[in-house]
């Protein structure tokens, strides 16, 4: 019988990029059950809608989070589309696809960056910092904003991409594929990251259901779920599958995200092709009626759940917001469980926890 304790993990620890605290039960160096505990940047966003009207509060979802920015607003804004039946324009749907795969892009390059710092491999996280930083100059271009872009409203968005805009993005996006390509062979191929991932931290599809994990995490698991073939947006119009994996460990979880930064390329290039020239908001007049929309979207971490219920004053009885790495925590304690202590900094990683969204 080894000796039993509890370490804790955090909030504050070189590996993580946000405050998320375990308690760790160890016996020896192996890991036998983990408690998390969040709370530490809770900052009561959905409470503002006592204070922010309806369409200041498509500025404040926003903020939820830097890395999935455009995306919880672009959630936020179809709940009050949906409640007021605005028919969002057509050239708007596919711009704002365009904007959410650039952000999956740039969260997963940059969560690939930090997998490699997790192990050690300096210059692969360089590396993939310094292409996400591309993705980033095209939404300053694009929006004005490197993280928080404000391009979403209420019955569309507010900036256009011209056509020399759009060939010059295809061109740059082509070249970065390429680059991506050589960068992502040394995650799949080398022995050295492969020792670091395979086999460590399994996530059966039945442990991934009955622990409700969402987006990659369950995809890795080989559970086909991802929001995006339900249409919203421009996606009813694109073609694509749902990528999975039969691995059930980090690198599958790895080898999943890799696979949907390809995909990620594949469908703003359908985009680019497929945008009709058409308006790109319409006029949104009064207050919603009273009501209630929920609005399910595919965020670069998973499913994002966003309900908002109206009153028909310019103001929200409530605005709520379920995140994919709130989803995703108790899939971790279960991968966490049996692992050597060693293990754990990666295993955190694997789930790509964005802490800020989870706690709001």
């Amino acid at each position: 019988m080894g000796k039993r304790s509890v370490v804790p993990f955090g909030p504050q620890h070189p590996v993580l990029p946000e405050p998320i605290h375990l308690d760790l039960v160890l016996e020896d160096e192996k890991v036998l059950a983990a408690v998390p505990s969040i709370g530490y940047v809770h900052r009561g966003l959905e409470s503002l809608v006592t204070k922010k009207d309806f369409q200041e509060m498509a500025y404040v979802a926003e903020r939820i989070c830097g890395i999935c920015s455009f995306g919880h607003g672009m959630g936020y804004c179809m709940t009050i589309e949906d409640i007021m039946n605005v028919e969002v324009p057509r050239r708007a749907d596919y711009l704002r696809t365009i904007w959410m795969e650039m952000s999956r892009l740039h969260s997963h390059l940059l969560w690939l960056g930090l997998l490699a710092d997790g192990f050690g491999f300096e210059s692969l996280f360089m590396q993939s910092w310094r292409i996400r930083e591309g993705i980033l100059d095209m939404f300053e271009e694009s929006t004005g904003g490197r993280v928080i872009f404000s391009v979403n409203q209420i019955g569309g968005v507010k900036k256009d991409m011209s056509k020399e805009m759009l060939a010059n993005f295809q061109k740059r996006f082509d070249e970065m594929e390429k680059e991506v390509r050589k960068l992502t062979r040394v995650f799949l191929d080398d022995y050295t990251v492969k020792s670091r991932l395979e086999g460590i931290g399994i996530l059966t599809g039945e442990d991934a259901i009955r622990r409700g994990a969402a987006g990659p995490m369950a995809r890795a698991a080989g559970i086909a779920v991802d929001m995006r073939k339900t249409g919203y947006a421009a996606y009813d119009d694109i073609d694509f599958e749902v990528i999975t994996s039969d691995k059930f460990d980090s690198y599958g979880r790895c080898e999943v995200r890799i696979g949907e930064i390809f995909q990620s390329f594949d469908i703003i290039r359908q985009c680019i092709r497929k945008i009709p020239d058409t308006e790109i908001n319409v006029a949104v007049k009064g207050n919603p009626p009273e009501g209630e929309s929920i609005v399910r979207i595919e965020q670069p971490r998973g499913e994002a759940f966003y309900m908002s219920r109206t009153n028909g004053t310019k103001f929200l009885d409530r605005m709520r917001v379920r995140t994919p790495t709130f989803a995703n925590l108790p899939a971790l304690t279960q991968t966490l469980q049996g692992c050597q202590y060693a293990d754990v900094p990666l295993l955190i990683l694997t789930i790509d926890p964005c802490i800020s969204c989870t706690e709001r």
